[in-house]
C-alpha cells in the first residue's frame, strides 16, 4: 500500500469521526434545548374556580420535581389564598417523555385545571402519553403548603345511657257490659196465634177421602177445599 492510499483511508475515517461527532453534538443539543424550554419556561393555567396557577418543572438528582404554585382571586380588600404544592417521578424512564417532555406536563396541566383546588386532587398523575408505565415514571404528590390537616378519624361518643321511660298510653275504654240480674231478665211474649176464622164448612168425608188418594199430603186441605166446591 502507498502512502498516498493510507492518506486517503486517514482521510475519510476523520471525516466519519468529524460527522458522527457533528450529529451526536445536534442531538444533545435538540435534547438539552428541549429540558431548558421544560425547565425554564413555566406552564401557565387557570384552576376551574380562576385560581391562576404556575407550574416550574426542576432536577432533584435521578427525580424529576415539579412544583404548583397557585394565587387565588382578590375579593375586595382581602387578598386571594396562596398555596403550592410538589410532585416527584421519574418520568424519564418512560420513552414517549423523553422525546417531548413538556408535551407530559401539558397533558398533567389538563387535569390539574378541572380542580377548584390544584393541590387537592389525586396523588398520582398519568399522563395519557405514559399511562402504561409503572408509578415510579409517574409524577406522585410530595407535600404542599399551607399543609391541611389530614381528617382524624371520629371516635365513637359515648352517650350516657338515659333509662327509658316508657311514653304513657291512655287505657283503652271497653264499653261496660251491662249486669242483668238474675230474675230480672225480661224474657220475650209470647203471641199466641189467633184463630184464622174460615167461612167454609167442614169437607164431608167423600171430598177428603179423594184428596188423600190424588194429591200430596202438604195440599191435602187445599184438594179437599176444591173437590168439596166441585160436589157443592
Amino acid at each position: 500500500m502507498t502512502a498516498r492510499m493510507r492518506a486517503l483511508l486517514l482521510l475519510l475515517a476523520v471525516t466519519v469521526c468529524a460527522s458522527d461527532a457533528q450529529t451526536n453534538n445536534s442531538s444533545v443539543n435538540k435534547q438539552q434545548q428541549q429540558q431548558r424550554s421544560t425547565w425554564e419556561e413555566p406552564i401557565k393555567f387557570s384552576t376551574k374556580i380562576k385560581d391562576s396557577c404556575t407550574m416550574v418543572v426542576s432536577g432533584a438528582g435521578d427525580y424529576t420535581r415539579l412544583r404548583v404554585s397557585c394565587k387565588g382571586l382578590s375579593q375586595g380588600q382581602t387578598p386571594g389564598r396562596s398555596y403550592y404544592c410538589d410532585f416527584q417521578g421519574k418520568p424519564s424512564l418512560c420513552r414517549a417523555y423523553s422525546l417531548n417532555p413538556r408535551h407530559y406536563f401539558t397533558q398533567m396541566m389538563w387535569e390539574l385545571r378541572k380542580l377548584s383546588h390544584a393541590c387537592q386532587g389525586p396523588k398520582i398523575y398519568r399522563p395519557h402519553m405514559c399511562k402504561k408505565y409503572a408509578d415510579e415514571a409517574q409524577m406522585t404528590f410530595l407535600t404542599s403548603w399551607p399543609k391541611t390537616p389530614a381528617p382524624k378519624p371520629s371516635k365513637p361518643v359515648q352517650e350516657t345511657r338515659k333509662q327509658v321511660v316508657p311514653a304513657q298510653t291512655k287505657p283503652v275504654t271497653t264499653p261496660k257490659l251491662v249486669k242483668l240480674q238474675l230474675g230480672k231478665v225480661p224474657q220475650p211474649r209470647k203471641t199466641t196465634p189467633k184463630p184464622v176464622k174460615t167461612t167454609t164448612e167442614q169437607p164431608d168425608s167423600s171430598a177428603s177421602q179423594l184428596a188423600s188418594e190424588y194429591c200430596w199430603q202438604s195440599l191435602h186441605g187445599f184438594c179437599t177445599y176444591i173437590i168439596s166446591w166441585f160436589q157443592n
